[in-house]
């Protein structure tokens, strides 16, 4: 497919049945290849990520310039930023102007804990950063908020076996995104680490990482569009390959989520079928473990003139862009509004008639994309910057025309 500026869906309210091969899961391709490189042995990898995220932070892997440029992918630099502290490394992390706008501070103060020399270039709390090396372990204990974001929390996991006296990361406050700890830890696990958690405390001794062949499950994120076209569509059946009851991927609940949003998932031992249910009027939805889903929730209770709260979203203000800005922003050009109503919550109130057609901006934001696509079934969508599905997704249009969605670049 060409590269054009602007992509146009025509609006598609009977799909085809249709088999969908969901790529691998990013986060589980990104833990695995920072423990492959920390076990200092190659390993064989199944059904790994296509993802851009995922290709920097291969290459970079086997890049040995000193400048490392992470572009908008913030997985890729609080992982490189922990695994380059502890092995050593004399690196300057940057990125994209967005990246040198989200915070790293909390990963850092911890890194500078337990004895790394990082420095900030620009602005403090924010990349770029210079890490200077790693001289002696100074302490074998941390402790860090455990709201604001489970990357620093994964990111001091995964380089804890690799410390000579391991490492205790006490979790204050609230856990946010617990299942994608949970992930990292069921991971490690794989590559033979052993740890404990009590409480808060997660404890992980200094020990060896196994070297072990993996195989990466089907992003569940990715799945989540698919749960939207199938609850906005007249008529669609979709079957998502490889996906598993048993999961890693937190994101998996798309699959109650939909539920009520009128999306009934059957598992075998192939994958997920889905198809259409009876839909409630109003939902309450927390994603305080789920965070990545809640746009594409969003899009579809507009649609579907689905009254919703949402809560847990805070940390959408410091991802790829300011998502709840963008969603009020895009929502409202489908005469939707999503309003804050406390710490923390919005409601989302749909309103009348839907437009034939809209135009809708992605923000630099791969989610922005996807989460609005299936607003084909129902009209035209025009969608602006549409290869910034890449970061995560890079088949997801050609999946989408598969589909039978007719796609016009313009």
């Amino acid at each position: 497919m060409n590269r054009p500026e602007n992509i146009l869906l025509k609006n598609t309210s009977q799909l085809k049945t249709s088999f969908i091969h969901v790529p691998g899961s990013k986060s589980e391709s990104n833990r695995v290849l920072i423990l492959m490189a920390l076990s200092g042995k190659n390993t064989s990898i199944t059904n790994l990520s296509t993802a851009r995220d995922t290709r920097t932070l291969r290459s970079l892997l086997n890049n040995n310039d000193e400048v490392q440029n992470v572009h908008d992918a913030g997985t890729t630099m609080r992982f490189l930023t922990a695994y380059y502290a502890i092995t050593r490394q004399q690196k300057v992390l940057t990125g994209t102007l967005r990246m040198q706008e989200r915070p790293i501070r909390i990963l850092i103060d911890a890194l500078r804990q337990i004895g790394c020399e990082i420095t900030y270039l620009n602005n403090t709390g924010f990349p770029p950063i210079r890490i200077s090396g790693f001289k002696q372990q100074k302490s074998a204990f941390v402790s860090i908020p455990g709201n604001v974001s489970s990357q620093y929390i994964s990111a001091l996991i995964m380089v804890a076996p690799a410390l000579p006296n391991g490492l205790s990361i006490e979790l204050t406050g609230k856990t946010g995104s617990k299942p994608y700890i949970e992930m990292t830890l069921n991971i490690i696990s794989q590559f033979g680490v052993t740890y404990d958690w009590k409480n808060q405390v997660i404890t992980i001794p200094g020990q060896p990482i196994e070297c072990k062949d993996i195989t990466i499950e089907p992003d569940w994120s990715g799945a989540s569009y698919w749960f939207a076209f199938v609850a906005l569509a007249n008529n669609a059946e979709i079957f998502l390959p490889g996906l598993k009851n048993q999961s890693l991927q937190g994101d998996k609940v798309i699959c109650e989520i939909m539920a009520e949003l009128g999306v009934k998932t059957i598992f075998d031992d192939a994958g997920i079928q889905l198809s259409k249910i009876k839909a409630k009027s109003e939902v309450s939805i927390d994603f305080t473990d789920c965070p990545d889903l809640a746009q594409t929730i969003a899009v579809v209770c507009a649609a579907k003139k689905i009254k919703a709260k949402f809560t847990g979203i805070r940390s959408l203000r410091i991802k790829e862009t300011d998502r709840i800005a963008a969603l009020q922003n895009e929502l409202s050009k489908i005469n939707c509004t999503f309003v804050q109503s406390g710490d923390d919550e919005y409601k989302l109130v749909p309103g009348g008639v839907l437009p034939r057609k809209t135009v809708l901006n992605t923000y630099d934001d791969h989610r922005m994309a996807m989460a609005f696509a299936p607003l084909c079934t129902v009209m035209d969508v025009e969608i602006t910057e549409p290869t910034v599905v890449e970061k995560s997704y890079p088949s997801f249009w050609s999946d989408v025309a598969n589909s039978g969605v007719e796609l016009i670049n313009i």
